[in-house]
């Protein structure tokens, strides 16, 4: 039996958000199950609007009109919040993406969390740490729309890596490798259920976001897990074919012999 894919309602601060952005905000959610609903929020008498109406049609992005009463204000955020409310008690939806660098969803995203909801958080680098912190995952806008070419590993490559997290450099994350490599010891410590200390990567992975929602490889310029946790360079990686598909193989991390009593580097 095929597992169904999750259900999500798409709720875009129009105000907040540039139309640039649309793309790559349909195609990542799509990544995390079927968009039910496709919502935007804005004053559309406004000529700050405009570039959203050039993309609505041909994204079936379905507008939502809210007058701003008052000047210097974003009108959207009650209209959102009670639509978000809304789908919520109807039922249909196993998540929602909310798509604001704007903290006054912060205790929204917490309240469908604790309805036991999926919430997934896009927003540009600016967004405060409270809203990021209330999503499940969060995502910046500015990695969706130029995804960054996978770099060779090499030592000059990760020195790069390493400053740029540390300095708020050209890296995006917030989350210095430092602290993810320590992460990923602690998490492999705690997962391995053998002397070979041999965890799936999956695991590692899962964990991470849980820790660290804005955790994405894409934001120290890696496309996959695999590539990432093999620049940080203090772990093994191996993979091993599946015993029921041959063709399937599945990954394993572990983290080296010397660097495993080596928790705070």
């Amino acid at each position: 039996m095929e597992k169904e894919d999750k259900r999500f309602a798409l709720l875009i601060d129009g105000e907040n958000v540039s139309a640039k952005y649309i793309k790559g905000i349909l195609e990542e959610l799509s990544n995390e199950g079927v968009i039910t609903y496709k919502r935007i929020y804005g004053d559309w008498t406004s000529a700050n609007m405009q570039g959203w109406k050039d993309v609505l049609l041909e994204n079936s992005v379905t507008p939502i009109q809210q007058y701003s009463y008052t000047t210097g204000k974003n009108a959207t955020d009650s209209a959102m919040i009670i639509d978000a409310m809304d789908i919520l008690y109807a039922g249909n939806v196993e998540g929602f993406c909310l798509a604001s660098s704007d903290s006054d969803f912060t205790r929204l995203a917490s309240r469908l969390r604790e309805a036991g909801k999926i919430v997934v958080g896009m927003g540009e680098r600016k967004t405060p740490s409270p809203f990021i912190a209330a999503c499940n995952k969060f995502k910046y806008l500015e990695v969706l729309q130029n995804p960054e070419p996978e770099a060779p590993e090499c030592p000059e490559r990760k020195e790069v890596m390493e400053n740029d997290s540390a300095a708020g450099g050209q890296n995006t994350a917030r989350t210095s490798l430092r602290e993810i490599r320590r992460a990923v010891r602690t998490i492999i410590d705690d997962s391995s259920e053998d002397d070979d200390q041999w965890v799936p990567l999956s695991i590692v992975g899962d964990t991470l976001i849980k820790r660290f929602p804005e955790f994405d490889v894409r934001n120290y310029g890696h496309r996959k897990l695999t590539t990432f946790v093999k620049a940080l360079d203090a772990f093994e990686v191996r993979e091993v074919p599946s015993p029921i598909d041959r063709n399937t193989k599945k990954i394993y991390v572990r983290t080296r012999p010397g660097n495993r009593n080596r928790r705070g580097k």
